[in-house]
């Protein structure tokens, strides 16, 4: 196994609210990787006395180890049990049932010899690309369906419509969340690699279009996570970049050749 990961802040000035890992198990065979992307709360009063660093961090801490030591137990039943730990680190001290409580997108993928398994929540992408070449991404599109007119500003920051039936879905306090992610697993002689990103690196696809899912895994395949961010800051840097919410955001990617 070969992996690369490389996380950039949105500016300098502020933390980084992505979280990255990839883990080999004890036994040496298969592997993990977690992506997160901590939403940033549109105003100081969240209800929580933490920051989103922290969250993602503790977050993605327990989603590591119980990945990569709980082969019994589902992508979403590890997501579930990893939402209820973090809460209950700070539900004595915080406001867990605020709307901005911190949460973040979730990627996760648990490959072995026998299959691949995948768990995607909000609008973080994980790609995979078969041995013949070909790249099928899984993304959850909740956000891409909601009823034009229903974002007032951007939608990771509209109460009206997160973590709602009839909105979209993060992980934050409540574990029953996990059920709302997008799963599923593929025999393992069907995946040579994969490449998770938080939407900060998909923006070279989403919202520059420079190219489809197959060509955005080339990119990173030949030049590398840190060479698709490249690609995206200069993209950002234009004069002609029309941007609605941030001109650059924090940007995560991970690559694994399996």
């Amino acid at each position: 196994m070969q992996t690369a990961i490389s996380s950039v802040p949105g500016a300098p000035e502020r933390p980084n609210e992505d979280w990255a890992s990839v883990a080999v198990p004890a036994s040496g065979q298969g592997g993990t990787l977690v992506v997160l992307d901590g939403v940033t709360p549109p105003i100081d009063d969240d209800g929580c006395v933490h920051s989103v660093p922290w969250y993602t961090a503790r977050l993605g801490g327990a989603l590591t180890e119980l990945s990569g030591s709980r082969p019994e137990l589902t992508l979403a039943e590890i997501l579930s049990e990893a939402i209820r730990r973090t809460a209950d680190v700070h539900r004595d001290s915080c406001d867990l049932s605020h709307v901005r409580t911190p949460q973040a997108t979730v990627v996760l993928a648990r490959w072995s010899a026998v299959s691949v398994e995948y768990l995607v929540l909000a609008d973080s992408v994980l790609l995979l690309q078969s041995p013949e070449g070909a790249v099928r991404a899984v993304v959850d599109d909740r956000l891409d369906r909601l009823p034009p007119g229903s974002l007032a500003s951007h939608a990771i920051t509209d109460s009206t419509v997160r973590n709602k039936e009839g909105g979209f879905f993060t992980a934050a306090a409540d574990p029953e969340v996990a059920a709302r992610a997008v799963t599923g697993r593929v025999p393992a002689a069907e995946v040579r690699a994969l490449v998770a990103m938080t939407d900060g690196a998909t923006r070279w696809t989403e919202v520059f279009g420079m190219g489809d899912w197959a060509d955005c895994f080339a990119v990173v395949d030949k030049e590398g996570p840190r060479g698709l961010i490249a690609r995206v800051r200069e993209l950002e840097a234009s004069s002609s970049y029309a941007y609605r919410w941030k001109r650059h955001d924090d940007a995560t990617v991970v690559h694994v050749e399996i």
